[in-house]
């Protein structure tokens, strides 16, 4: 019991005791930091003269993201300004500055015909850089004698066939797959050339009158099935304004294209006023205009009133994106006419390019069905 008691106390006493930890003071260049912590800034600023204090705020960090990039740069120009900038004149002195400016002499001066370093020697080769190896192919007598009689024309066309496309050239591997006949000049080794474009006469300018189109138009002239202003340039508004009023009464016209001729917000809207009261009117094209996103929407609107129009274009516009809200307001005026068949409008998202095409694709379902029906009774 003695000895157990003994331990007991060395225990208690030893679990009484407190250890202390003593951290070293955070020093800088060998100096204690802790000195300066009393020390009073704007005290030692003011005994600093103009000239520390100039000098000390130039020492800044040139990648401070907090401050603007004009006082990251230490450098100040002191000079008075010598009076306007003249460009051909900084141009000239620099152009003299660099002539008078002698070149930097050459630690060892170039002489002709002198090898420095180590001269490149070409390894040695024993004559032999063919592969010697070759594939050992049993064929049948039959094959064997075809292919030994073959000309170059059919073994090409054989390659063609079994599709080894690096063997041959892209003239001779479509004339192989059309039956025309191997390009004459041209084996193994040939080397296609580019085809000669066609030459082709230029488009005439469209000789179309408007202001006897619009009488016409506006007369319900019964021959006339087919409008087509496309790429006149010039034409006023009140042209189109004429134009527009005209379409309200007529009933005969099936085709508009104005494509390329300038038409505005204004005129767009002036348009879809009128296919709201048309109801002949079955291909409208108005591409390649200044009409905006919102201009198209009243289109595309416009054409739920008489539900007669089955083909609209209008792509590339003065904002070729439409953006989100554009499309998918779009998109829900589409599904909702039951005769549009073909619509061209560049959509950028996924989302509303498949909605269009179910829905087309629908409708154009719709008629095919109706018109076998009708066939069939």
């Amino acid at each position: 019991m003695g000895v157990t008691e003994e331990y007991y106390h060395e225990w208690k006493t030893s679990s009484k005791k407190t250890t202390t930890m003593t951290t070293a003071p955070a020093k800088l260049y060998g100096k204690n930091l802790s000195e300066y912590d009393e020390l009073d800034v704007d005290q030692l600023l003011s005994q600093l003269s103009p000239e520390e204090i100039s000098i000390l705020a130039k020492e800044v960090d040139p990648d401070d993201n907090l401050l603007p990039p004009s006082e990251r740069c230490s450098y100040e120009c002191n000079k008075e300004a010598t009076g306007p900038l003249n460009r051909k004149k900084l141009i000239e002195h620099i152009n003299k500055q660099a002539l008078e400016t002698p070149d930097l002499p050459e630690i060892k001066p170039y002489v002709p015909g002198t090898v420095r370093g180590k001269k490149w020697v070409a390894p040695e080769t024993n004559g032999n850089t063919e592969h010697e190896d070759k594939i050992a192919i049993d064929l049948d007598d039959e094959y064997g004698d075809a292919l030994n009689s073959a000309s170059q024309e059919e073994i090409i066309d054989l390659a063609a066939i079994l599709g080894f496309h690096s063997m041959m050239n892209q003239d001779q591997y479509h004339a192989s797959l059309l039956n025309k006949g191997q390009p004459v000049g041209l084996g193994w080794d040939g080397v296609t050339k580019a085809t000669q474009p066609k030459v082709y006469p230029p488009e005439p300018p469209n000789q179309t009158d408007p202001e006897e189109t619009i009488k016409r138009v506006l007369d319900d002239d019964s021959k006339l099935l087919d409008l087509n202003w496309n790429n006149i340039k010039n034409i006023s508004d009140e042209k189109f304004e004429n134009l527009f009023k005209a379409l309200v009464e007529n009933t005969h016209l099936e085709t508009l294209s104005l494509v390329n001729v300038g038409l505005t917000d204004r005129l767009a809207d002036k348009l879809a006023e009128a296919l709201e009261k048309n109801c002949t009117l079955r291909v409208c094209n108005v591409e390649t205009n200044f009409i905006s996103p919102v201009g198209i929407v009243h289109l595309v609107k416009s054409l739920l009133k008489q539900r007669s129009l089955e083909e609209f274009r209008a792509t590339n516009q003065r904002s070729q994106v439409l953006g989100n809200k554009i499309e998918m307001e779009l998109t829900k005026l589409i599904e909702q006419n039951p005769t549009i068949l073909r619509l061209g409008l560049h959509l950028e998202y996924n989302d509303a390019r498949h909605r269009i095409a179910s829905h087309l694709q629908r409708n154009i379902d719709r008629i095919r069905q109706s018109r076998v029906g009708a066939n069939s009774a």
